[in-house]
């Protein structure tokens, strides 16, 4: 099948060092993430869970694990 190159999704880029880079815009960005990809609220919830789980090294560790192929993390 040959799709529309509109159609081709862009890659998120986060500046870890900047305000988008701290534990509650990554939750957020998470959850929208989630919601984007059709999640349901089990996997939304454990994803989260895991992230709020330990530290922020932690949290980085699972948002690039799940979403790491969708979302570029810059330190």
């Amino acid at each position: 099948m040959i799709k529309s190159i509109k159609d081709k999704p862009r890659r998120l880029e986060i500046d870890l060092t900047g305000p988008n880079g701290n534990a509650h815009c990554l939750l957020a960005t998470a959850s929208k993430l989630c919601r984007r990809l059709g999640y349901d609220k089990f996997r939304t919830d454990c994803i989260l869970e895991e992230m709020m789980l330990t530290d922020y090294e932690g949290l980085i560790y699972t948002f690039d694990r799940e979403f790491g192929t969708l979302v570029t993390l810059w330190r």
